[in-house]
């Protein structure tokens, strides 16, 4: 595997992950009442608890995207 390859695969794999975490973000602010009230049902959770697991599960995407996509991309660009 060359460089430029590897930089390709970190480069689209980022933009995908960017672009699963932007959608998801979107799903869960403009269908918050709703989906919070099929998983409260399906799990039985307080809706309180709920939402605290949304912002868990964003905030974790997001530091798992930066780290496992975009650093190694910025690190094959930058060498």
């Amino acid at each position: 595997m060359t460089q430029e390859f590897l930089t390709t695969v970190f480069g689209w794999m980022t933009v995908l992950n960017i672009g699963v975490l932007l959608f998801s973000t979107m799903m869960v602010l403009a269908l918050q009442n709703w989906i919070a009230d099929v998983h409260g049902r399906m799990f039985q959770m307080e809706r309180a608890d709920i939402k605290r697991a949304y912002f868990r599960y964003l905030a974790n995407y997001k530091i798992l995207t930066l780290v496992f996509c975009l650093v190694p991309w910025l690190a094959l660009k930058l060498s």
